[in-house]
């Protein structure tokens, strides 16, 4: 059986401001604000190399589709209080640090495009805007749309969009679950008459990093940080421990031959993979991701934006950094030999060069992408270096290959 994508008016044609029916001026921003021992404010901004670091490369490749984007954003306190109580069971306040503290959260995003870099630069330009921006009162609408879509979606139940999708009056806030639900699939839907779009794509992982701290610190300086990660495809996002420098993963891979992509695909559509001439399972012998971005000629067929969401309640101190990678780096080293390559570093930039360095040297050759994000434990790992011995392995094994020769 054929489906179609539906059409509506294109995204491009629409300035950004006016995609919404009630939508505020965009207040997110570059900087953070930190309150000081005197009750002043201070900005610190994101872009220093000591408070997010990046590295990123084309590889051997002939453009660039791996993209990211940071950003402090302004929420409704309320929602923030919300969506702490729901996932950590704690009462946070907002008055406790006040205005404009209160209203804070910063936006980490890494978006790894394929097919074209139209989807995943679109993401880099417009989703921490748009994830600020969207409101409930969408929703409906939003629904309808995703029913219209049709095949798979003539299941979709609305997710942690359920308690908006037959009207707002009388309803609670969102919270950061339900806006990252909401903001992944308004996405698609002005992406969905796009012709780039169609058979573009990208997967993406955003990271929502919040301060719970009374005075407000910054989330490099945090001792009760809430985490919260929204993911769609094969990015990754890592915690690094401070005690021992173990990795712990945010993410888990949406890939056909993952159990949980699996389930839900044969459940709802029928659907079986298929093992390509390499040895790579494919679900209906073309698409690896099974959760993504655009794609939209195979959103019938189950290929969802509906993120995965976890969270995550951090004591500062006791983690030395989070760390998103694409799968240009992922593909190459292991969670353990990512996060020892933080050791003894100078700053996260210098900590983000190191990973990319090293996954390019043992013959990385597709865009890859590093993110170091710092967090109160940061350059204070203990224990030692578990995959050192390896990677010298590695690196004994690399010498005069094509890469190095390269190089």
């Amino acid at each position: 059986m054929a489906f179609k994508v539906p059409r509506s008016p294109r995204f491009t044609s629409v300035p950004f401001s006016r995609r919404f029916s009630k939508t505020t001026s965009a207040k997110y921003h570059d900087y953070i604000r930190v309150q000081t021992s005197d009750n002043g404010v201070m900005r610190v901004p994101l872009r220093s190399p000591q408070v997010i670091g990046v590295a990123n490369s084309r590889g051997n490749r002939s453009h660039q589709e791996d993209f990211y984007a940071y950003a402090t954003l302004s929420l409704n306190p309320e929602e923030l209080r919300s969506s702490v109580k729901k996932a950590h069971g704690i009462d946070w306040d907002p008055d406790t640090v006040g205005k404009p503290f209160s209203r804070q959260a910063v936006l980490v995003g890494i978006y790894d495009g394929h097919g074209g870099s139209g989807v995943s630069q679109y993401l880099r330009q417009e989703l921490h805007g748009l994830f600020e921006s969207v409101d409930k009162s969408s929703i409906p609408e939003l629904f309808h749309w995703v029913k219209e879509v049709g095949g798979y979606f003539r299941r979709f139940r609305g997710g942690a969009l359920t308690p908006w999708i037959n009207g707002v009056q009388n309803t609670p806030c969102l919270d950061l679950e339900a806006r990252a639900t909401q903001t992944f699939f308004e996405i698609d839907r002005h992406l969905s008459t796009d012709k780039m779009a169609q058979m573009c794509g990208a997967t993406a992982s955003v990271v929502i990093l919040h301060s719970l701290d009374a005075p407000a610190s910054a989330f490099f300086s945090a001792n009760k940080l809430s985490l919260t990660v929204a993911h769609c495809g094969d990015t990754r996002v890592l915690l690094c421990s401070r005690e021992g420098g173990r990795a712990y993963s945010m993410t888990e891979n949406h890939h056909a031959d993952a159990r949980v992509e699996s389930i839900r695909l044969r459940r709802m559509m029928g659907a079986s993979l298929i093992t390509d001439s390499f040895g790579e399972k494919r679900f209906m012998g073309a698409l690896v991701n099974t959760r993504c971005l655009g794609d939209l000629y195979w959103k019938p067929f189950g290929v969802t934006p509906e993120p995965e969401i976890r969270a995550k309640l951090l004591k500062g101190s006791e983690w030395s950094s989070l760390i998103l990678v694409s799968d240009g780096i992922s593909s190459v080293l292991s969670d353990g030999e990512v996060v020892d390559l933080t050791r003894s570093t100078t700053s996260p930039k210098v900590a983000a060069e190191r990973i990319l360095s090293f996954s390019q040297e043992l013959g990385g050759d597709d865009n890859a992408t590093a993110i170091v994000v710092p967090l109160a434990g940061w350059g204070k790992i203990t224990g030692p270096d578990r995959t050192k011995e390896l990677r010298e392995y590695r690196q004994r094994q690399a010498i005069g290959s094509e890469r190095q020769r390269r190089m």
